[in-house]
């Protein structure tokens, strides 16, 4: 369910079941099956040709998981030194195991954030996601300037790749050059000290990177 949210999140359809069997790494059956118990718990409805899309109530089950998940990747970061890329994974293990009263002194100690550490939003206790007004790096026309605002989680060793560039949260990126015939997005970093240097972010990278634009 937290992935059919995340993909209309991010501006995207339904999800098909292959999609769905390829990004859990099951068998497409192991899917359908799960998805057809959804369907009769009335949180999903499966459209031929559309996909998979939730209902309000699945959506109101969906938010509250991911609020739940990215809580405690922030709280993994924020008070237990862990870095961005090994979060995901023990966020989703942990995430079935904790009380609500757990998660709102976790919110509460700290400070209720709006943000997780790939800058993906926290939905709030009411259900309310607060904006993120990136755009995909991937959409954004030559000589754009913008500050990094969301980075996917969904690969650990992109996350650490994007480490190895210095390209994180908060970064500023120029956009020089897009290569279609190569797949590869030429940008310039600004870096800490404001010296700027050029990277060639191959297509994946840059579909993973959301820019928050330059104010006019």
């Amino acid at each position: 369910m937290k992935l059919v949210w995340k993909a209309s999140e991010r501006g995207g359809p339904g999800l098909a079941t292959r999609d769905i069997a390829a990004t859990l790494k099951v068998s497409a059956s192991t899917v359908s099956g799960n998805l057809r118990k959804l369907d009769r718990d009335g949180l999903i409805e499966h459209t031929p040709y559309y996909g998979v899309v939730l209902t309000p109530l699945g959506q109101q089950v969906a938010v509250a998981m991911v609020r739940r998940h990215r809580l405690i990747e922030t709280f993994l970061v924020e008070r237990l030194g862990y870095s961005w890329d090994e979060v995901h994974t023990e966020a989703e293990a942990l995430e079935h195991s904790v009380s609500e009263t757990f998660l709102d002194r976790v919110d509460a100690d700290l400070g209720h954030p709006t943000h997780d550490p790939h800058g993906d939003p926290i939905p709030r206790a009411d259900g309310t996601v607060p904006d993120s007004p990136g755009t995909l790096l991937g959409a954004v026309e030559p000589g754009a300037c913008g500050t990094v605002d969301r980075v996917s989680d969904d690969d650990p060793s992109l996350l650490r790749y994007f480490d190895e560039l210095g390209v994180g949260l908060g970064t500023h990126l120029r956009v020089e050059r897009v290569r279609d015939y190569a797949g590869v997005i030429a940008v310039s970093r600004r870096g800490a000290d404001g010296e700027e240097s050029l990277v060639d972010l191959p297509a994946a990278a840059a579909s993973a990177i959301w820019l928050a634009p330059d104010a006019d």
